[in-house]
């Protein structure tokens, strides 16, 4: 069984949209609205076939980077070491927060974890 997609419920729609296009070489499909319960939504294709569903519906509150239990962050292989300090550098100068990284982890992994424009956090790795 695969998963089949990831849905992330945002503030601002479209400035999310823009952020995994232009970070992460996202794919948006077309927006949908429900004009009844005011929920829009776009699915946003990645390379190898997975798929985020970003949806904002009126009067949800924003995530303040809760390490607490649930979800925690996306993971996005980012095909090297270069690859994960580059992006990494990339979103540091453009006002994103880093939170850790790059750095080799305890099990091998070399990632950085920053958080996207509405504090949910994001895993860059090899």
């Amino acid at each position: 069984m695969k998963i089949e997609h990831f849905a992330l419920y945002v503030s601002d729609l479209e400035k999310m949209k823009d952020f995994y296009v232009k970070y992460f070489r996202a794919e948006a499909g077309d927006l949908y609205h429900n004009k009844n319960t005011g929920l829009k939504t776009y699915f946003l294709y990645f390379e190898e076939g997975a798929r985020l569903e970003i949806m904002y519906r009126p009067g949800l509150k924003p995530n303040n980077l809760n390490e607490g239990l649930g979800y925690t962050h996306l993971a996005f292989s980012a095909g090297s070491k270069e690859a994960v300090d580059i992006l990494t550098r990339k979103l540091q100068k453009d006002g994103f927060k880093i939170i850790s990284g790059p750095r080799t982890t305890g099990d091998g992994y070399y990632e950085s974890l920053a958080a996207d424009p509405e504090n949910n956090l994001i895993e860059i790795t090899q």
